[in-house]
């Protein structure tokens, strides 16, 4: 590789790092005879970061370059940074090659906006474009869209493109313009909006013509930055369901903020880590669990409890609902319960049809029982914990293991 070229790669590839909004799940783009890859979504390999950032795929910033200055960003335009760009011949390039040496399974194309946002986005167009007509490639695309960019972009990029997506990065409008005072809400919601259009009618089509081409199978997604401004979980989580209603987004993602240079904007320390990750727990309750956002934040609890999960806080607060009988209870009551998920739920409805369910039935069918014991009733069985202290079942459920005794060696290092 080129010097001139890793460099590139190192400042581009760092500086993309911070966009969470990437995920191959959803989209099925099967290979071709005599083309390069696979893009179903059983076909890619994920790796996590410590801080649980997807980098299974090429993740790149085609440019650093930004003509915005928003201060959450490494690459605004007021920040001291190295300023790099690839041609389009390059991204294709180190995509192809790092493909072939298996080291990724598709890549992930974002940039900052230089010149205007229609000139950006045909560049990243133009990757697509010759990754799939040229080498035929058939791996997982997802592209980020930039705001302004004209319809005809768009579609074209969701002809190519396994997904998108527009980041709305702050969930409040009076916020975002504290921050970033070049952007608002209706530049984002607005592409959304069209590419939620040309999605659903792609799909028509597909129904009548198995042959009308695919626009962004995958769907599109979103990213919001948590911790640079100061909206509480409620709001984060209000505006996060309100996308998933009205723009019929696959996900939301969800990123701590990391601090990117001094700016008397911004509060000198990053999100802690658990917040973003508590966020994602709350975020899966009201897309799989049925719990609606103002059972999981309130008035009173607009914030996440740290601690212990959204679900096992919620059961700490609402006492009354339990315990639920395993053998009786509705599959939405089930749901409910500390330590059964879908799954666990599912087979718990299955195998009460063939009889009382036990306590050792549950070990069978994958219950964290740790968790569910105090919030669940079968004979045999009945905890009577929670309605009378629901605080020393929180103490119980959240006091740290004790370690065990290691065993020093004479011939390697303590650990």
């Amino acid at each position: 590789m080129r010097p001139q070229l890793f460099e590139k790669l190192e400042i581009l590839a760092d500086a993309a790092k911070y966009d969470a909004s990437c995920a191959s799940s959803g989209s099925s783009r099967p290979n071709t005879p005599g083309g390069i890859g696979n893009g179903s979504g059983w076909g890619i390999c994920h790796s996590f970061t410590a801080d649980g950032r997807c980098v299974s795929l090429l993740k790149l910033l085609f440019t650093n370059h930004c003509i915005y200055d928003c201060a959450y960003c490494v690459s605004r335009r007021s920040n001291d940074v190295p300023r790099k760009a690839f041609t389009v011949q390059e991204v294709v390039d180190l995509t192809m090659g790092f493909y072939r040496r298996n080291y990724i399974e598709g890549l992930f194309l974002s940039s900052g906006v230089f010149r205007n946002a229609d000139y950006t986005t045909e560049r990243l167009v133009r990757v697509a474009r010759e990754l799939r007509r040229t080498h035929r490639f058939n791996g997982y695309i997802h592209l980020k869209v930039i705001p302004g960019s004209s319809p005809e972009l768009l579609e074209e990029a969701g002809l190519y493109a396994d997904r998108l997506s527009v980041n709305l990065e702050i969930a409040s409008e009076p916020e975002l313009v504290k921050v970033a005072p070049e952007k608002d809400h209706a530049s984002v919601l607005a592409p959304m909006g069209m590419l939620k259009t040309h999605i659903a009618r792609s799909k028509e089509e597909r129904k009548t013509f198995r042959s009308a081409p695919l626009f962004a199978p995958g769907g599109q997604s979103t990213q919001l930055v948590i911790g640079a401004t100061p909206e509480s979980d409620r709001t984060v989580l209000q505006t996060a369901g309100s996308l998933y209603r009205r723009q019929g987004l696959k996900r939301v993602y969800y990123s701590g903020y990391v601090p990117v240079g001094a700016d008397r904007r911004l509060p000198v320390g990053g999100a802690p880590l658990l917040r973003e990750h508590r966020l994602y727990q709350a975020d899966w309750l009201f897309r799989f669990y049925a719990f609606e956002i103002d059972e999981i934040v309130d008035d009173e609890t607009a914030c996440l409890d740290l601690e212990v999960d959204p679900k096992l806080a919620w059961a700490l607060r609402h006492p009354a609902r339990f315990p639920v009988d395993v053998n009786t209870a509705d599959y939405e009551d089930l749901l409910r319960v500390p330590g059964l998920g879908v799954r666990s739920a599912q087979r718990i409805v299955t195998a009460r049809r063939h009889g009382r369910l036990r306590w050792e039935h549950l070990r069978r069918l994958g219950v964290v029982l740790k968790r569910a014991r105090y919030f669940i009733t079968l004979p045999g069985h009945r905890m009577h914990l929670l309605d009378r202290d629901p605080a020393f079942v929180r103490r119980r459920l959240t006091q740290a293991a004790p370690e065990k005794p290691v065993q020093l060696t004479l011939f390697g290092a303590a650990p």
